[in-house]
């Protein structure tokens, strides 16, 4: 499979602190990495970095072997790579449909005609289950649809990666479940996931590799399987000695 995302020896100071260092990954188009760590380990940076809002102070980043290193996180919207954030930020005072609009008008590479805006921007509403709640304020949304009304908008910059930061924390068992189904069938789609997640029972059941962060140091970088058999993880991270695919919450 052709390579579609990679970071070459990335580090990262905010003044005197090492956040990241020598960070070095590589995506596969159409598969998922899950990226886990504890609170401080570097992983929304990591996201930062790839999705333009940061520059490396060192090393690249590259996308469909093109260098975005430090080139903006708009250019890089608009070249495909699309993000959400933990806390979750709708337009509150839009409805659904006005939010996922803003996705198809200003985030993709080549603006769509007019006639299609809307069109574009209810497949996405009807992909995550949103279509019913189109003309409902953001702000009335419960916290697993604002979830996927963020996806929703992600999508609609057209999006060959699409970067997931904890959509499933918070949520109840039925609801993460929903959420889960939603990443498969992003995948389905052909897009490429990286995901941060604290519950190690989602990464073990969606995600083909895994990156490991501690204080900024990529401990690990394999198969899920193989992490949490990685007895520097377990010791560093996981803190169990017979970790189970069910596992406890990363």
């Amino acid at each position: 499979m052709a390579t579609v995302l990679e970071c070459q020896k990335v580090f990262k100071l905010f003044g005197g602190v090492l956040a990241l260092s020598n960070i070095n990954l590589r995506v596969e188009a159409g598969r998922i990495l899950g990226i886990i760590g504890p609170n401080g380990a570097g992983k929304t940076t990591l996201f930062n970095i790839i999705s333009g809002a940061l520059t490396p102070t060192k090393g690249k980043v590259f996308f469909h072997g093109r260098d975005i290193s430090g080139i903006g996180a708009n250019r890089i919207c608009r070249l495909g790579i699309a993000r959400t954030y933990q806390l979750v930020r709708p337009f509150a005072s839009l409805t659904a449909l006005q939010n996922v609009l803003v996705g198809v008008c200003f985030g993709r590479g080549s603006r769509p005609r007019r006639g299609q805006l809307v069109p574009l921007a209810m497949t996405e509403l009807e992909f995550v289950g949103l279509a019913a709640k189109a003309n409902h304020p953001a702000a009335n949304l419960t916290l697993v649809e604002k979830k996927h009304l963020e996806i929703a908008r992600a999508l609609g910059t057209d999006p060959s990666v699409i970067l997931l930061d904890e959509v499933v924390s918070g949520l109840s068992p039925g609801e993460a479940a929903h959420v889960i189904d939603t990443i498969r069938e992003i995948q389905r789609r052909g897009i490429t996931v990286v995901m941060i997640e604290h519950v190690l029972r989602v990464v073990m059941e969606l995600c083909h590799s895994v990156l490991v962060l501690h204080f900024g140091v990529q401990l690990a970088y394999d198969r899920p399987e193989a992490v949490v058999k990685d007895k520097q993880v377990i010791e560093a991270y996981l803190g169990r000695d017979e970790p189970t695919s069910g596992g406890p919450s990363a």
